[in-house]
C-alpha cells in the first residue's frame, strides 16, 4: 500500500508526496488506483512526487507519464538544449551543471504551453545539489506589492530573442542557448516563418547578417488558470532578463555558501555590464522589457525574484523519483550541482 506525506518549506509551502515500490508495475498500478489522489492533489496544490518506485530508464519514465497523461506531446520550443531520449521522453537540460535554471512555468511564450509537466531522475547527484525546485505561481502572483503588480499588468512583458544560424557564425555568445535551426528543427526560413505566424505571438520576425534570426513577442504577465481562473504568474521575465543570471547566482551563493557560484556571480555581474554598454536591448541574446521597449525596473525584478525563492520547495532528488506538476500553476528551475546526474522529462 501506497503511503502519503509531505514536504514543507519555512513559508509553509507543500509538496504532497506518495511513496510506494515495486518499478515501474508498481507505479503503473498505483496511477490506475489513486489517480483520483494525484488528480487532487494537481488541482490544489499544483503538484506532486512520487517516490520509492525506481524508475531505472527513459522507456519506463515514458510508460508511467503515458500511464499519467496518455496524450504525451513532443514540439519544445524552448531555449534550452535538450537531447531526445526516446520519442517523448528528452533529457531535462544540457545546460553546464554549474548552470542555474531560474523557475519558469514550461513554454510560457507560445500559444499553447504544455498542460501537464513530468520529472524523473535516473541518476541522482551525489555531490550535492542538482535540485529542481518547484514553486507555486499562484501564490507568487497574489503575494506581489500590488504596485509592482499593476505595473507588470500595465506594462506586459516583451521577449527579446537573438539566434545565431545553421552556419555558426554569432553563436558563442555566453547568453545565447540554441541556434534557431536547433530551436525550429528546420534549415528551411519559411518554415520557421510559418511557425512564428501559426503561434500569432510574435509582433517582429527579422533576419540579419550573419545568418541570424531576431524574435520578439509579447505576452501579460499574469494568467488566468485554465481551470479555476486563478491568477497566475506566469511570464519568463525572470527567465529571460539580462540581469537574470547574476541575480540567480547571488541567491545561490546565499542559501548554499557555494564558492563556486560567488565567483560565477562576480563574473556574471561583470558581463552583464559590459552586454549592457555594448549592446541595446534589441542586439541581445536574451532580453525583456515591457511593452513598448520600456525597461523594467530592477526593484520591481528583484522583488518578484525575492516573492519567488521565498516559495521555493526545493527537495533533492532521489533515484527513481517522478515528479507531475499543473504546468498552469507551478513552476520547476534547476539549482547547479557537481557530478553525475540524469533527470529527463516528458510534457502533455
Amino acid at each position: 500500500m501506497p503511503q502519503f506525506s509531505t514536504i514543507r518549506n519555512e513559508a509553509g509551502d507543500s509538496l504532497p508526496v506518495a511513496s510506494g515500490g515495486g518499478g515501474l508495475a508498481g507505479l503503473l498500478e498505483f496511477v490506475e488506483h489513486e489517480r483520483g489522489w494525484l488528480g487532487d492533489q494537481l488541482n490544489t496544490r499544483g503538484a506532486a512526487l512520487l517516490r520509492g518506485f525506481g524508475l531505472r530508464t527513459p522507456a519506463e519514465f515514458e510508460a508511467a507519464a503515458r500511464a499519467v497523461e496518455p496524450e504525451l506531446k513532443n514540439e519544445y520550443l524552448g531555449t534550452s538544449p535538450r537531447d531526445a531520449l526516446t520519442p517523448y521522453v528528452f533529457s531535462a537540460s544540457e545546460l553546464p551543471p554549474y548552470y542555474p535554471i531560474p523557475q519558469h512555468c514550461e513554454m510560457t511564450f507560445v500559444k499553447t504551453p504544455p498542460r501537464r509537466l513530468m520529472f524523473a531522475c535516473l541518476v541522482a547527484p551525489q555531490g550535492g545539489g542538482g535540485e529542481t525546485p518547484l514553486c507555486d505561481m499562484r501564490t507568487v502572483a497574489a503575494e506581489l506589492d500590488p504596485a509592482v503588480r499593476e505595473r507588470f499588468e500595465r506594462g506586459g512583458i516583451r521577449i527579446i530573442r537573438n539566434y545565431g544560424g545553421p552556419s555558426g557564425k554569432g553563436r558563442f555568445d555566453l547568453w545565447q542557448l540554441k541556434r534557431w535551426d536547433e530551436l525550429f528543427q528546420t534549415t528551411d526560413r519559411a518554415a520557421v516563418e510559418a511557425k512564428c505566424a501559426a503561434e500569432g505571438v510574435f509582433t517582429d520576425l527579422a533576419w540579419g547578417p550573419g545568418d541570424r534570426l531576431r524574435l520578439i513577442s509579447e505576452h501579460d504577465a499574469l494568467r488566468a488558470h485554465p481551470e479555476t481562473g486563478v491568477p497566475v504568474w506566469f511570464n519568463h521575465v525572470q527567465v529571460f532578463h539580462l540581469s537574470t543570471a547574476a541575480a540567480e547566482l547571488r541567491r545561490i551563493y546565499g542559501r548554499t555558501g557555494d564558492l563556486r557560484s560567488l565567483g560565477l556571480w562576480g563574473f556574471a555581474r561583470v558581463m552583464t555590464a559590459v552586454k549592457r554598454r555594448s549592446k541595446g536591448a534589441e542586439a541581445q541574446a536574451m532580453h525583456c522589457t515591457h511593452r513598448g521597449g520600456r525597461e523594467i525596473a530592477e526593484a520591481d525584478l528583484e522583488h518578484v525574484r525575492d516573492t519567488i525563492w521565498r516559495h521555493l520547495i526545493a527537495e533533492p532528488w532521489q533515484q527513481g523519483d517522478m515528479v507531475v506538476i499543473d504546468n498552469a500553476a507551478v513552476s520547476h528551475g534547476r539549482l547547479p550541482y557537481r557530478g553525475p546526474r540524469q533527470v529527463v522529462v516528458a510534457w502533455a
